[in-house]
């Protein structure tokens, strides 16, 4: 199975509570930090509320 490679490149801060908390619920914490998750439509979609935020790598 195919896996995304997901990189938070912007700052949580000022961002609506919703967007954070997505950011958290896909494990970024910090920038530059990276977590991979398996490419399936609800990480997509979770990658879709946060495109401005984040880089995403398909491996």
């Amino acid at each position: 199975m195919a896996t995304l490679r997901i990189t938070q490149v912007r700052s949580a801060i000022g961002v609506k509570p919703k967007q954070r908390g997505t950011l958290r619920a896909l494990g970024l914490r910090r920038i530059n930090q990276t977590v991979e998750h398996p490419d399936r439509p609800e990480i997509r979609g979770m990658v879709a509320r946060v495109p401005h935020l984040v880089k995403v790598d398909e491996r």
